[in-house]
C-alpha cells in the first residue's frame, strides 16, 4: 500500500511540476497506452473465445482516451493557435467520432488508425517542444542585466 502511495504522489508532482508542453506529451502518451491496451484485448478476443468480461475493459479504455481526446480539445486556444488550432480541433472531433464508433462496433483498424494519428501527433508535439527547448537554450536572456 505505501508504495502504491508513492507511485500516486510522485505521478502528482510529476504533473504539477510540468510545462504545459510537457502536460500535451503526457495526454498523448495516456491516450496511445490506453488504445494498446484495448488493441490488446480485442487481438485476444479475435485469436481465440470470446470472453465477455473483456468487452468492459476494451470499453473502458477507448472512453479514456476519448476524456483524453476531449482534454485536448478544451486546451486549445483558438485566439494563438489560429488555423492550426481549428486544424486540430477538427482532427479531435474525428478521433472521438471514430473512437465511438470502433467501441460500439469493437473495430480493431479503426482503434489502430487513430492510435497511429494519436502517436504521430504525439511525436511531432515532442520534436516541437524539444526545438523550443533548446532555442530557449542557446538565445541570451532578455531578462534584467544586474552586472552593470
Amino acid at each position: 500500500m505505501a508504495y502504491s502511495n508513492q507511485l500516486s504522489a510522485y505521478k502528482e508532482t510529476r504533473i504539477k511540476t510540468a510545462s504545459q508542453g510537457q502536460l500535451i506529451i503526457m495526454l498523448y502518451d495516456e491516450a496511445v497506452k490506453q488504445l494498446d491496451h484495448g488493441l490488446e484485448l480485442l487481438e485476444k478476443d479475435a485469436a481465440g473465445k470470446k470472453d465477455p468480461g473483456r468487452i468492459e475493459k476494451i470499453s473502458k479504455s477507448i472512453l479514456k482516451t476519448q476524456e483524453i481526446v476531449t482534454e485536448l480539445m478544451a486546451s486549445l486556444n483558438f485566439d494563438l493557435g489560429g488555423e492550426i488550432a481549428q486544424n486540430l480541433f477538427s482532427l479531435y472531433t474525428w478521433f472521438n467520432k471514430e473512437l465511438l464508433g470502433a467501441n460500439i462496433d469493437q473495430d480493431i483498424l479503426r482503434i489502430s488508425r487513430v492510435r497511429n494519428m494519436l502517436n504521430d501527433l504525439r511525436s511531432a508535439w515532442s520534436a516541437i517542444i524539444a526545438t523550443t527547448s533548446m532555442e530557449g537554450i542557446k538565445s541570451p536572456s532578455t531578462g534584467v542585466n544586474i552586472a552593470g
